[in-house]
């Protein structure tokens, strides 16, 4: 047995330590899951800084109790890891305090306010709130404002697969396919901000408390004899640059260009396709670094996404919850039946899926709309679903507006796409044919990729995705009375927004919610 790759993919919810043979086939799982956030204040959401490294130790011994052969026979590791996550480390290389992660809510003040030329132009090109708004979300701003003992004792801010790397080789190097976040980078030219650059001026750290950014697939450093002790793995073992969860999870998909798109029904839901141009689908909205060096990923993004069935669940689905704790199933097993009783567009009703407002609409707010006496429960449990399925399609039309290119093939990953009710129904909502990997675990295959090229296991991405992505036989494909449906019903929803905009900030100005900034 050799060329063995580990895979640790790190998300909000869990860590997974995999390993993977060339052929893309898991040989070994390990699985350890946690809160996604602990909270002391209402809207924080924070994470022990050592978690996530004392996961990775726990998922080796237990890689290695099942299985020392292919433990033994590991070649390289790659990391991938949720985005804008940071933790701040003293210069002994210790955490200074938890990680703020990307579900924390608290706000700072705004510490940059652009000259009246630029608040001209701002509030000409309709950014005015979003610069704000990107400013106070920054959790390094919001230390330096609230813990300015905190960032006076900070040598480091680093992301997740940044400091797990740290951990494991001593080198404070990251792929650039990592650096998506709240932090100063220019993602158009793959580089930390300039000085004074925008994004510098919007999250304020200076050069010398971040790393080296590297290419997807190069060397990072290798096995400490420290890590090797603590972990089990081999001193010298070489560490490869990967990206970030969403990254892998496209390359993971095989999506290499801009014919396929990759569909994560995930907690953050996306649409992604691979480009070598950089532009962006909405005006303003980064094209983010792919895990293919000198590629990038436009994307849209429902910040709450798939999180919606565990929101509906909380709050509805008492019942499946009740008959899941009884049967050992889980809870959605009994959600996705109720998609049975209702039929293709829930008989008018239509959800604006937006619990989470997007950055260039601060103040959009989701909507349920068409109620009626019919309605009952598995009514809106379905109409949940499409309309995170029409969001999805806006947003894929909006990125082949872009790039001028019909996206030809669509693939579906994450925790919902394991579902074959919701698969056909997106591919109904869609239109399109939609095809699942063979592994769930595409993030951690992504990272495998990035380690196949980078150690010379396949000369190219394009012969790496060739020989370890793997599709399953089964394809969705739409029903076309259903897609009839859904065709008139989304035109009606993608009128939805414009409609309400108005009604959105009117009732921003009767509630003060959420509050409004300026600059």
């Amino acid at each position: 047995m050799d060329n063995i790759l580990l895979s640790v993919d790190c998300g909000t919810q869990s860590l997974r330590t995999i390993l993977f043979d060339k052929s893309g086939s898991i040989v070994e799982k390990v699985k350890i899951e946690y809160e996604p956030y602990y909270s002391t204040k209402p809207g924080w959401a924070e994470q022990d800084g050592e978690l996530f490294w004392m996961c990775v130790v726990e998922g080796c011994s237990r890689l290695k109790s099942l299985n020392g052969e292919a433990f033994s026979a590991i070649s390289a590791i790659g990391i991938t890891a949720m985005r804008n996550t940071f933790i701040n480390l003293d210069k002994q290389g210790k955490p200074l305090r938890p990680f703020i992660t990307w579900l924390d809510n608290r706000k700072a003040s705004r510490q940059w306010k652009p000259g009246i030329l630029m608040k001209i132009v701002y509030a000409a090109i309709g950014m005015t709130e979003t610069i704000a708004k990107v400013q106070c979300e920054c959790k390094s701003n919001w230390i330096r404002e609230f813990e300015p003992e905190i960032w006076e004792k900070t040598w480091k801010y680093l992301g997740v697969s940044t400091y797990l790397g740290y951990k494991l080789t001593s080198q404070l190097k990251d792929s650039v396919a990592s650096t998506i976040g709240h932090i100063p980078i220019n993602y158009k030219k793959l580089r930390w901000e300039r000085t004074n650059g925008q994004n510098s001026n919007l999250f304020r750290i200076n050069r010398d408390r971040l790393w080296e950014i590297v290419q997807p697939g190069e060397i990072i450093g290798s096995i400490t004899e420290q890590a090797s002790a603590e972990t089990g793995l081999k001193m010298g073992i070489p560490l490869i640059a990967c990206g970030s969860d969403k990254g892998c999870e496209t390359l993971g998909m095989g999506v290499l260009d801009e014919s396929i798109a990759s569909l994560s029904f995930g907690t953050t839901a996306t649409v992604q396709t691979t480009s070598t141009r950089y532009y962006e689908p909405v005006r303003f909205m980064p094209a983010y670094p792919a895990s293919i060096p000198g590629r990038f990923n436009p994307e849209l993004m429902i910040f709450r996404g798939y999180w919606m069935i565990r929101w509906f669940k909380e709050e509805f689905g008492f019942e499946e919850s009740e008959k899941a704790r009884k049967s050992g199933q889980i809870p959605e097993e009994y959600l996705n039946e109720l998609l049975d009783e209702v039929p293709a567009g829930s008989l008018g009703l239509i959800v604006h899926p937006y619990w989470g407002p997007g950055l260039k609409k601060p103040f959009e707010k989701g909507s349920m709309i068409g109620f009626s006496g019919d309605h009952k429960k598995s009514h809106m449990y379905r109409a949940v679903l499409e309309g995170l399925g029409y969001a999805l399609r806006e947003g894929l039309e909006k990125i082949e507006k872009k790039s001028g290119k019909r996206v030809e093939r669509v693939l579906v990953s994450g925790g919902a796409s394991q579902s074959d009710r919701i698969c056909q129904l997106s591919a109904d909502i869609f239109g399109r044919t939609m095809v699942r990997g063979k592994t769930y675990e595409t993030s951690a295959l992504g990272a495998a990729i990035n380690m196949a090229v980078g150690t010379g296991i396949y000369s190219s991405y394009e012969e790496a995705v060739e020989q370890m992505v793997h599709y399953e036989e089964q394809e969705f494909i739409p029903n076309e009375e259903n897609v009839a449906i859904y065709s008139r019903l989304y035109k009606i929803f993608k009128k939805i927004n414009p409609m309400l905009t108005n009604v959105f900030n009117e009732i921003q100005a009767a509630t003060d919610y959420p509050e409004k900034l300026s600059l």
